[in-house]
């Protein structure tokens, strides 16, 4: 009982701290934390003892499955160079100069283990990048922001774990740990594609066959990113871009014409499940916080002094970390300009500023995947011998992912100061453009459209009904009938009227939907601008109810 009671008061904090956000001014995930670290105080007494492995499990297949459904994939083609350079790159030039700092910064830290932290120090948090940003930042940084946090997870952990492997065994080769990278993201992609492939099949085999509850298509949707995840870690792959790539997979699959009701209650139940996993996450570093601090400080004589000095050598290494990525952002763009220039391209999807470079500087957030990876350092490198400085290494990760937030709930606002997110008119066009190509397919659709054949001679009368509601329906100006007569003729005809024109308003709004996918694969539009569209004819078909 004790566990469910921990569970239901989580999720009770969770909802009070987004009320309490919109009274005082601070960012939710901060609040969170706080919220957290208060009632793990021993006052409250409130404690959860965080199984890594549980927590990566639990919490990061889904969310990283949502934040790949929802990217844009028309964008994040747009600026995979930037992407590829931040997600890669930027990681091993941090594992580097990050690793060889903190070895000198800490000498009691062997340098395979500060090359161990600078790799789990690497990751962007996607979810973080998401829950401080709030649509706040420009377009195009916040997809290189979150095509980085999406990839990145996967370059980072395998190098942490390759420099745990050197930290025990003693034991490190370039050449094979540069081969298994590869196998291991190369292999989790793949894995999350396939099986989010043959899910999308087994659906559309169900529809097919008239199997189309929305409860059941729901539930395969939850279980899909832990499957994709779990097959991938089983077969010594990346679970992490596993579930990504499901996620990203299942956008293109997941546009089965009869499956309007399944959409709906599908945004509804990922909505929700965002909504308490992003802030369980938050809530559950504060909950560590106090175990971390007692941990480090455990075998000090002095506490204070020890924190003191202990919280200098986290701000030295974050402002290390800025550095880095801010050296990194401005040297790489620079040479993606000149080689463009070279080319003969001078047009640039994004201006190289110091605003900007800042914004991607700062927006470098580290959160969920820092915090697992780094408590998944073991106690022992061998019986008896214990892991050397853990628990400081526990303390730098924890450090670096509040003065992150803090950093970046501070300096955003500042940075996009008397910045005015310009509307974005490329999209609006495309929503026209969706809106036109589909009206026309649905009055195509309406003239063409014959009614069904019972095999008895075709009634003058019914004709007749059947193009008043067909032009009503395409022409829009006619209203439904306000009043109806008592006798049950007037009665019965209103009912029959009223079930032809829903039947012709479903197959115009079919017709709509088809001609919406054709614009997408045909990549005139966004993935935006289809959820966007699709998302009112879902709720225009819902409105209408079943016949």
């Amino acid at each position: 009982m004790q566990t469910a009671y921990t569970v239901l008061i989580l999720l009770m904090l969770v909802g009070i701290s987004r009320l309490v956000a919109r009274v005082v001014p601070v960012p939710v995930p901060l609040l969170q934390i706080v919220a957290g670290a208060l009632v793990a105080w021993p006052t409250l007494g409130l404690h959860v003892a965080l199984d890594p492995e549980l927590f990566l499990f639990l919490f990061l297949p889904p969310l990283l499955f949502s934040d790949g459904w929802r990217m844009p994939k028309r964008e994040l083609w747009r600026f995979r160079g930037a992407i590829f350079t931040l997600a890669v790159g930027l990681v091993l030039f941090t594992v580097l100069g990050a690793g060889f700092f903190i070895h000198w910064l800490l000498p009691t830290i062997p340098l395979p283990v500060a090359f161990a932290l600078a790799a789990v120090l690497s990751p962007t948090d996607a979810v973080a990048v998401s829950a401080i940003a709030q649509d706040r930042l420009p377009g195009p940084i916040m997809r290189m922001l979150q095509g980085e946090a999406l990839l990145n997870d996967a370059s980072g952990l395998v190098t942490f774990k390759f420099a745990l492997a050197a930290a025990v065994t003693g034991v490190f080769s370039l050449a094979d740990a540069s081969v298994v990278f590869v196998l291991v993201a190369c292999g989790g992609l793949a894995i999350g594609v396939a099986l989010s492939w043959l899910v999308g099949r087994l659906r559309g085999w169900m529809v097919a066959r008239g199997w189309d509850d929305p409860a059941t298509h729901v539930v395969f949707m939850l279980l899909l990113p832990f499957a994709a995840y779990v097959l991938a870690e089983r077969l010594g792959a990346s679970g992490i871009l596993s579930a990504v790539a499901a996620g990203m997979m299942q956008s293109w699959v997941d546009l089965l014409p009869r499956q309007t009701s399944t959409r709906l209650l599908n945004r509804s139940v990922w909505a929700l499940l965002e909504f308490a996993f992003n802030g369980l996450i938050f809530l559950l570093l504060g909950l560590q916080l106090p175990d971390i601090v007692k941990a480090v400080a455990s075998h000090e004589v002095s506490l204070w002094p020890t924190l003191l000095w202990r919280c200098l050598d986290v701000l030295l290494i974050f402002l290390v970390l800025l550095a880095l990525r801010y050296v990194w952002v401005q040297s790489v763009w620079r040479l993606m300009i000149g080689i463009r220039r070279w080319r003969g391209h001078y047009h640039s999807v994004l201006d190289l500023t110091a605003r900007s470079s800042w914004l991607l500087t700062v927006g470098g957030i580290r959160g969920a995947v820092t915090l697992a990876g780094v408590l998944s350092v073991p106690l022992f490198i061998s019986p008896g011998v214990d892991f050397p400085e853990r628990d400081v290494l526990i303390f730098i990760a924890a450090g670096v992912i509040l003065l992150s937030l803090i950093s970046s709930c501070i300096a955003l606002p500042f940075l996009l100061r008397g910045v005015v997110k310009s509307p974005d008119h490329a999209m609006k066009r495309e929503v026209r453009e969706a809106w036109k190509q589909t009206a026309e397919a649905a009055i195509h659709a309406l003239e063409a459209h014959e009614p069904p054949d019972t095999g008895s001679p075709p009634d003058a009368a019914q004709a007749a009904l059947a193009m008043e509601v067909k032009a009503r329906i395409m022409t829009e100006y006619r209203h439904q009938l306000e009043v109806f007569n008592d006798t049950s003729e007037a009665q019965a005809l209103a009912w029959q009227m009223d079930q032809l024109e829903r039947r012709l308003r479903l197959h115009a709004l079919r017709a709509q939907r088809l001609e919406l996918y054709s614009l997408r694969r045909h990549h005139r539009i966004g993935d935006e601008v289809l959820r966007q569209v699709l998302g009112e004819l879902d709720l225009s078909e819902a409105n209408l109810g079943p016949l």
